[in-house]
């Protein structure tokens, strides 16, 4: 059987997609998409993904009206968390952290998509 190679990119509409894709890349530092072909775009490291679905009605994401959640890895939580809120950006710390598979955090970008920062173990 054939089987995926990774995400080779997340789509999701926008109200103000330049601001936003900015807000990213200042923040999270994932570069906006190049407006050629040989430009190269922005490149995660290779890492674990984890790919899954979750019942409509979970309070995980905070606001319900949302149907997804970006994860992303981070290598230093702490640094992450300390870089977003010296911007004036909110970060909810998981009381529970560390699990055995590492520290997680929250945030939301500016039109209130939820963001999980995932330190792995």
């Amino acid at each position: 059987m054939q089987k995926v190679l990774g995400f080779g990119g997340f789509f999701f509409r926008s109200d103000n997609t330049s601001e936003l894709a900015a807000w990213y890349r200042d923040h999270l530092g994932i570069d906006t998409v190049p407006k050629d072909y040989d430009t190269p775009c922005w490149q995660q490291q290779a890492g674990p993904t984890v790919f899954a679905p979750f019942d409509r009605v979970t309070d995980y994401f905070g606001n319900q009206e949302k149907q997804f959640m970006l994860n992303f890895r981070v290598a230093d939580l702490d640094a992450m968390i300390a870089q977003l809120e010296s911007a004036g950006i909110e970060v909810r710390r998981d009381p529970n952290s560390p699990y055995p598979n590492g520290r997680f955090a929250w945030l939301n970008d500016p039109e209130g998509n939820p963001i999980e920062l995932w330190e792995p173990a």
